[in-house]
């Protein structure tokens, strides 16, 4: 009974956020609430939502603090040089900037965390996406997918859960692997392409000058985004009022007269987040906050502190010396005030979620049905089948559930058929890809608030190619003999 309530729930979850009848945050603390009781275990609601909090506290402490963090590098400045080498690449080529997109994810995602990446790619991408009327989709779908298979690297979580579950050495699941990623990775550059050139034929390519003095049209909508609001819009890339990916209709001729002044005016506020003279650049204090950053990077991989308590010192030492200045100081954690309310009531909106999943049993008895219902005849196989199961579990499981509930027993199972448990770990990270874009990964979050794209539309357009690209990996693997 638990596992048919277990994936009712889950089911019901994703139907009603995909169909947008209630909001991710209502729909994870509501449908789990239900659902406790529905199991005859609504007295311990409370502890089960208390001890999800509790489970995901770090991780919203770390997401509020990195989000202020990486806003005021942002802000002083320290990624534009980046930024203006990917816009020089891109020169408002729709193909050139998804490709960009796919790239710039990739290259962030070496720091292992996923919201940083998302950070810096839509802080830089964003602008271009809005001026050229791309589809805001394309660009969430082609970071969650490019963070995913890079989220694959020691540092960055599912390898050291998998190396500490089964008792292995995480170099010895990664690097025999590195092959199968990279032609994850090559299919995710090979998506954005595809996608990239999609978007030109649909929009056509300008030079970035004439996308610059291109008079803004009214947007048919195509991809449903959320609206933010907030003060400093000339110098914050993600204040001012989101819209809509463009789609393929004509706008109305009326509303074009009314209100393409205004709408101009937006577009060209959120064309110019990274201003070259926004008045919060420091580049007196460039190569301190490049120094403070690679320091940062540093301590998180090499494991000197925990990741909250590091973005936490981070974040106060670079507001403290890049705005020694109090008013300064409150109005770039304003600025950002928006981002860190949506990601950290989402992530405590899903500890119920969570919290609900694993107090009342419901993963286990979802896990042990799974397992159960592997043939036996599949038994000397079970690399392959750990690397499929990973894609659906690791969707609706968090990485702790999946690793350290399931894995053991895919491996268990695995061992009695003579299956190394290193080829089930490294088939385990198959579904990474994937992954990163599950509701219950706080990051996605990050990366749908600031691109102003509703979840739901996100995750209908990315599912399909995540999967294609988790089977990419899993093929690859299995073709150079790994799993």
């Amino acid at each position: 009974m638990l596992t048919i309530l277990g994936f009712a729930m889950i089911a019901t979850f994703l139907v009603l956020i995909m169909t947008k009848k209630m909001s991710p945050i209502a729909a994870l603390v509501l449908i789990p609430a239900l659902f406790c009781v529905a199991v005859g275990q609504g007295a311990q609601l409370g502890d089960y939502v208390i001890e999800g909090v509790g489970n995901l506290a770090p991780t919203a402490a770390m997401l509020m603090f990195a989000i202020v963090y990486f806003g005021v590098m942002i802000d002083v400045g320290l990624f534009d040089p980046i930024v203006r080498g990917i816009l020089k690449f891109c020169q408002a080529d729709p193909m050139r900037i998804v490709v960009g997109t796919a790239v710039l994810a990739a290259i962030v995602s070496l720091d292992g965390d996923g919201s940083t990446t998302f950070m810096i790619t839509v802080s830089a991408m964003y602008p271009l996406y809005k001026r050229l009327k791309m589809s805001l989709v394309v660009m969430t779908g082609v970071a969650a997918t490019a963070n995913g298979v890079m989220n694959t690297l020691p540092w960055g979580g599912p390898t050291a859960r998998a190396a500490t579950a089964l008792k292995l050495d995480a170099s010895e699941i990664f690097v025999p692997m590195i092959p199968a990623l990279a032609m994850g990775l090559l299919a995710v550059f090979v998506l954005a392409y595809v996608l990239g050139i999609r978007e030109r034929k649909r929009l056509g390519m300008l030079t970035l000058d004439e996308a610059l003095a291109r008079e803004p049209q009214p947007e048919p909508e195509t991809v449903s985004a959320g609206t933010g609001t907030g003060t400093g819009g000339k110098d914050r890339l993600r204040k001012g009022t989101g819209a809509s990916a463009s789609g393929t209709g004509t706008g109305s001729g009326a509303s074009a007269s009314a209100g393409g002044t205004e709408n101009a005016d937006e577009d060209d506020e959120e064309f110019q987040g990274l201003d070259p003279n926004r008045p919060t650049l420091r580049p007196k204090l460039y190569w301190f906050n490049a120094g403070l950053t690679a320091a940062l990077l540093t301590a998180m991989i090499m494991e000197l502190m925990p990741i909250p308590v590091l973005f936490l010192l981070g974040a106060a030492l670079a507001l403290t010396v890049n705005f020694p200045h109090m008013p300064d100081q409150r109005a770039r954690i304003a600025a950002h005030a928006d981002n860190v309310l949506n990601v950290s009531g989402m992530v405590f909106a899903a500890a119920v979620f969570t919290g609900v999943l694993t107090g009342t049993g419901m993963v286990e008895h979802m896990a042990d049905w799974v397992v159960g219902a592997v043939p036996e005849a599949m038994g000397p196989h079970m690399a392959i089948v750990t690397g499929l199961l990973s894609l659906p579990l690791t969707y609706f499981m968090s990485n702790d559930g999946f690793y350290f509930g399931v894995l053991p027993v895919l491996a268990e199972a695995g061992a009695a058929h003579g299956v190394s448990p290193l080829e089930i770990a490294r088939a385990s990270l198959a579904g990474q890809a994937l992954h990163m874009s599950s509701p219950l990964v706080p990051a996605v979050y990050v990366l749908v608030g600031m691109a102003k794209v509703e979840f739901g539309d996100h995750t209908r357009f990315t599912v399909k190619w995540a999967v294609l690209t988790s089977l990419v990996v899993l093929a690859a693997g299995i073709l150079f003999g790994i799993m």
